[in-house]
């Protein structure tokens, strides 16, 4: 069945029902529903981006417990944020100076860990068209990479590790390589298969966008 549209109220009230769930998320025992909640409505609505990410600055600086759950929670949260979402000039500024002074203040913490992961992705995130999966989350709150298998025709199913930046051209190239078939003057490419359809994917679409849409 199809996924049931969310509805929104005015952007002000979807505002502080999103600092009511970062609120609630310092003391969730499961975040990643969360997490995901409030990666989908900043999906849903651009122009909240920018302001999740001022408040989880905000929460992740001169936190009471730094290093405990709550703060990680944050940390975590804004590794998923930077993985699928690029803030506007001006706060991705604002957000480097605050990995960069977590580094200094913090150097070898789970913080400066976080800080550093977060600042390269950054560096390659480029928009998705679907929030990151359960599974995606749980891989960000890690720091890990997600493993894909490929079923490919004529020979055994392969396990390809990805990230959140990962495209299907990428992929391909790599499974090519893989099966010794670099020297064939065949194109490959990678298709998604439902009980209805089977498709190709597109070059430069992000792997981790196909596989939250099969969850």
């Amino acid at each position: 069945a199809a996924a049931t549209p969310r509805s929104y109220t005015t952007l002000r009230d979807e505002a502080v029902k999103l600092f009511n769930s970062l609120q609630q998320l310092e003391s969730e025992r499961d975040p990643v529903p969360l997490m995901q909640g409030v990666l989908q409505t900043c999906l849903d609505l651009p122009p909240l981006v920018d302001e999740i990410y001022c408040q989880l600055v905000k929460q992740t600086t001169e936190p009471p417990a730094p290093g405990g759950q709550g703060d990680l929670h944050y940390w975590q949260l804004l590794t998923c944020m930077s993985c699928t979402f690029l803030p506007s000039p001006p706060v991705l500024r604002f957000l480097h100076f605050h990995l960069d002074r977590t580094e200094t203040r913090f150097p070898a913490s789970e913080m400066a860990k976080y800080a550093s992961f977060i600042r390269e992705a950054l560096g390659k995130t480029k928009g998705r068209e679907c929030v990151p999966s359960l599974e995606e989350i749980l891989v960000l709150m890690r720091r890990q990479e997600m493993i894909c298998t490929v079923h490919c025709p004529g020979a055994p199913a392969c396990r390809v590790a990805i990230s959140s930046h990962t495209t299907a051209e990428e992929v391909a190239r790599e499974l090519v390589s893989r099966l010794g078939l670099s020297q064939s003057p065949n194109l490959f490419a990678l298709y998604e298969q439902s009980r209805r359809r089977e498709q190709p994917v597109g070059s430069t679409t992000l792997l981790a966008d196909v596989l939250t849409k099969f969850e």
